[in-house]
């Protein structure tokens, strides 16, 4: 897999105090291209390597847009390739040795809401945004992988309506669990700081096991789906 310095113009990776930021911008919709997820597997091996806090961002008015809808049309083995990076960079988030927190700067669509279900914090903005899956509305039927990531943290009132294909507006999409809190937008910046500055304080091997146990169910369900719908 290319390092992160070659996928530098998609995601920006910075080091400070024991939080590292991950900042992904494309310049357009942060579409999970295969090189955007390349660049965030890499990014997240190196904020593992440095013993950090990851604090996951995307660019002004949108966190990510899902996955690379130009990719389909490429053929099965693309595809694949893509869902594959998807679903275990899910698994990797969900299984990290660190705390990771993210802000959602704005509209969040599959594979970024799957980032954001996948997170130990989860930051939002209030305004005019959708977040949601919305695979179904598109002619997409959902993977049992992305159902195993929805199923960890999305309130039960709301898991079926979502996996089919309903968008939130920020409020609602705390309720249904897609976040934790809500901020103006010029305070995003400063209260995910906060939030990541403070997990950096807990103590790191407590942090996981406690993880380990609230999240082995959901591990193990993740992992015989992603065997099954994209062959490991």
């Amino acid at each position: 897999m290319p390092d992160l310095a070659s996928h530098a113009h998609l995601l920006s990776y910075a080091l400070d105090d024991g939080i590292a930021t991950l900042t992904m911008d494309d310049g357009k919709v942060n579409a999970m291209s295969v090189a955007m997820l390349e660049a965030l597997h890499a990014a997240f091996d190196q904020a593992e390597s440095d013993a950090a806090v990851v604090l996951l961002t995307g660019r002004d008015g949108i966190f990510s847009a899902g996955f690379d809808l130009k990719v389909f049309p490429q053929g099965q083995e693309k595809t694949l390739e893509m869902l594959r990076l998807g679903a275990t960079l899910a698994e990797r988030v969900m299984s990290f040795p660190y705390p990771v927190v993210t802000a959602c700067t704005g509209h969040a669509y599959p594979m970024g809401a799957f980032l954001m279900l996948s997170a130990d914090r989860r930051l939002g903005i209030d305004g005019p945004l959708r977040i949601g899956m919305n695979e179904v509305a598109i002619g997409l039927g959902l993977p049992q992988c992305a159902v195993e990531i929805a199923r960890q943290r999305l309130a039960p009132a709301y898991f079926q309506r979502i996996v089919t294909g309903d968008m939130y507006a920020p409020d609602e999409a705390v309720t249904a669990g897609f976040l934790d809190e809500l901020v103006a937008p010029e305070a995003l910046a400063a209260r995910s700081r906060d939030v990541a500055e403070g997990l950096r304080e807990v103590d790191f091997e407590a942090y996981r096991q406690t993880q380990a146990r609230i999240r082995e169910a959901g591990l193990k369900a993740l992992r015989a789906a992603i065997e099954t719908d994209l062959g490991g």
